[in-house]
């Protein structure tokens, strides 16, 4: 990785793009400390404070903690995120999107247009239950018309205003703008993470058992690390042997391929979907003050992460069953609408392809789906024990903070592996460029 930096840095093109990509993300670290106009920048940080959990703490390490402190890019890039997510499903539901993503260039453009009006109508209304909810709660100063619509148009601009650089990062940056942004955000949540570890396991102790606890906690790091590496690489290799053909006067085909089955095939969209889920009664739940003495408030608790592992309260980790539960069933969901084993062996099929040992068609499709299905489990095994880990810490020893481990350190990880790929891919082609001019 450092030799791929090396190699760019030394290219005067490259090192043009680092810059610029370096120059985008201060412009973003400024915007997350300019305060929106008439804003209680407290009201969240105070709110987070009560419902603290893994899926607050990562909806805030997404936000770089420009939510907690609500300033201009409070919404930071989630509205993009969630309507990406959205359009790829629709592209899946709708026969004319689909048609529209098998253009090509062209088609990808246009649904690419689409998910920007998506973006700013998800930003807008975001921001106005926001503003609207919260902001006669003591989110804002003064809760008036005028004051809700600076609120709304301020982080509706500040939304599309950090989609807009993350495209500038992809065309004229190092590339996956948005990614990078994302990535940028949870990295800037580190101190805040190391801090809250350093008050639960070091402050106060011996020096013996400061470094016994700095040891222990890099261990579990480096672990988690690498356990994320190999399931991000990992992938299941299915042969394929396509057979020969006459074309004109020449034999053609006979090649060996493979079709490659990634582990994590669907990446951290079943943990966003289950924590949302679980999460969603919660926040609701805050509206109305709930009494949590009462058999509704007790299953609150039991939703609420923040409870999951505590020893005085075993119980309420029978939420923790729900949650895995529901990654799994999202596993399989989404890798079901984003892969059909069915329309891979048709095409196999029609352009001579066949498995080594298995019949081509049905047959194939059959075989493609076992594997598949496998392959889903073990998964969504992986992104289970990724995700359950910080909670258990957070839950055993009350450690406030770790939103840098589960979910973020999955995008982490993607993340820098995809823009590391993506520099290594330009450093070839600049010097093939270079090689064909001499």
């Amino acid at each position: 990785m450092l030799k791929t930096l090396r190699n760019a840095w030394k290219d005067k093109e490259i090192r043009k793009k680092l810059l610029y990509t370096f120059m985008m993300l201060v412009v973003i670290r400024f915007g997350s400390e300019l305060p929106i106009p008439g804003v209680n920048t407290s009201y969240f940080k105070d709110f987070f404070a009560r419902q603290s959990g893994d899926a607050f703490n990562f909806f805030d390490a997404m936000t770089g903690g420009s939510f907690t402190s609500m300033s201009v890019l409070a919404l930071s890039i989630t509205p993009y995120i969630t309507s990406s997510i959205i359009m790829q499903l629709l592209t899946i539901a709708i026969p004319k999107l689909e048609e529209m993503q098998r253009e090509g260039e062209d088609g990808r453009k246009k649904i690419a247009e689409y998910t920007r009006y998506l973006t700013v109508a998800l930003a807008l209304i975001e921001s106005t239950a926001m503003a609207v909810g919260f902001g006669g709660q003591g989110l804002l100063i003064d809760y008036n018309a005028w004051n809700v619509i600076i609120a709304v148009m301020t982080m509706t601009a500040g939304s599309a205003f950090l989609m807009w650089i993350g495209e500038r990062i992809t065309e004229k940056g190092v590339g996956n703008g948005i990614s990078i942004v994302l990535l940028f955000n949870i990295v800037s949540s580190l101190p805040q993470d190391v801090n809250g570890l350093y008050n639960a396991f070091m402050n106060g102790r011996i020096i013996a058992v400061q470094v016994v606890s700095l040891l222990m906690i890099l261990a579990v790091i480096v672990a988690m690390v690498v356990f994320v590496v190999y399931l991000q690489d990992g992938e299941r290799r299915i042969p394929v042997q396509y057979s020969k053909k006459m074309v004109g006067r020449k034999m053609v085909g006979g090649q060996s391929s493979h079709i490659p089955l990634k582990v994590n095939t669907a990446g951290v969209i079943p943990v966003i979907f289950a924590s949302s889920i679980l999460q969603f009664p919660v926040v609701i739940s805050q509206f109305f003050n709930p009494d949590y003495s009462t058999i509704p408030g007790k299953i609150l608790m039991m939703l609420n992460q923040s409870y999951w592992f505590r020893p005085e309260m075993p119980w309420y980790s029978i939420g923790l069953l729900i949650y895995i539960v529901l990654i799994v069933l999202f596993a399989y969901f989404y890798t079901s609408i984003t892969f059909n084993p069915l329309e891979v062996a048709n095409n196999m099929k029609k352009s001579g392809g066949f498995i080594p040992g298995i019949r081509p068609g049905k047959p194939t499709s059959e075989y493609l789906d076992k594997i598949l299905n496998y392959i889903i489990f073990v998964g969504a095994v992986g992104l289970i024990i990724i995700s359950v880990i910080p909670i258990l810490i957070s839950g055993v020893f009350g450690v406030s903070r770790l939103s840098f481990l589960g979910t973020s350190l999955i995008i982490i990880v993607s993340v820098i592996l995809e823009t590391i790929k993506a520099i290594e891919s330009q450093v070839i082609v600049r010097n093939y460029k270079g090689f064909l001019n001499d």
